[in-house]
């Protein structure tokens, strides 16, 4: 038997009724808030969700205010149809699509300053106006839907703590709960953007996680972070990538460490490959 598609709300009493709705019998609500071009990492929080909440409610908004005007917003892959598809086959209770004139009516004039983990010298280095973009529509987002529980995965690493930190300090009543990222067989980080990768550069784009894993398994054996780190970022090198970071940093606060006393540890990278910038991150 074929299973009922989700119910989808585009304007904000629609979403308030569909809410109003899912609550109605004292439902717990857990949100998986997305930018669509849904992949399997999109669909692991989905079911995540389930386990952890009566009901779900996935956002699908293309966020303006995170790109800067050289990034890809009018590239960025809309995948309406095959999203929808995918929440359907995964049981979501409810979609939240909203267009832009909703999330940013006529005069909108505020916006969330963010600090901390938002500051660590990390994606905030060569995207200084992401995190503001970030967390003000995570924040209005929390808002419209009053989740429960949100749930993110831990590849956007410092944005994880970015929303954490944020729906702590404004008391949003939203616990943020970050989930395992979602490998392809060869490592490589599911990502909505590693369509852009020629097959050529999808052949090399594992090659992050490996030096990740090389990396962390230096560190384990007693090699001093620098050493270490050096030596991750010569591999990621070699194999023709644009190193933008390959760092070390505590896993919560995201402060640099000189050791792995300093841990528990977190390693980080960004680079890019031919057009495509790709982010990822393990633990140590």
């Amino acid at each position: 038997m074929p299973r009922r598609a989700p119910q989808i709300a585009r304007t904000l009493p629609a979403l308030r009724r569909a809410t109003d709705g899912l609550r109605a019998r004292k439902a717990t609500i857990g949100m998986v808030p997305t930018m669509g071009a849904l992949h399997d990492g999109h669909i692991s929080l989905v079911r995540l969700a389930q386990r952890r909440c009566d009901k779900v409610v996935v956002s699908i908004f293309v966020n303006p205010t995170q790109f800067a005007p050289t990034e890809d917003f009018g590239a960025y892959p809309r995948t309406w149809k095959s999203d929808l598809a995918k929440l359907t086959e995964a049981g979501a209770d409810l979609v939240w699509n909203p267009d832009a004139k909703v999330m940013y009516p006529e005069g909108f004039a505020t916006r969330i300053v963010t600090e901390g983990p938002a500051t660590a010298g990390l994606e905030d280095r060569f995207r200084p106006h992401f995190f503001g973009g970030v967390a003000t529509v995570v924040g209005k987002l929390f808002t419209q839907v009053r989740p429960d529980m949100a749930f993110f995965g831990e590849k956007d690493f410092q944005q994880l703590k970015v929303v954490t930190r944020m729906a702590r300090d404004l008391d949003l009543g939203v616990k943020v709960i970050g989930a395992t990222t979602v490998r392809e067989r060869d490592g490589l980080a599911m990502s909505s953007r590693n369509v852009y990768l020629s097959p050529d550069d999808r052949a090399t784009a594992p090659v992050l996680y490996k030096a990740m894993k090389e990396t962390a398994k230096r560190l384990k054996a007693g090699d001093d972070v620098a050493s270490a780190l050096a030596g991750g970022a010569a591999m990621i090198a070699d194999a023709g990538f644009v190193l933008d970071y390959f760092e070390a940093r505590h896993a919560e606060t995201l402060a640099p460490v000189a050791s792995m006393k300093d841990g528990p540890v977190r390693l980080l990278v960004a680079a890019k490959l031919g057009k495509t910038r790709l982010i990822d991150n393990i633990g140590v």
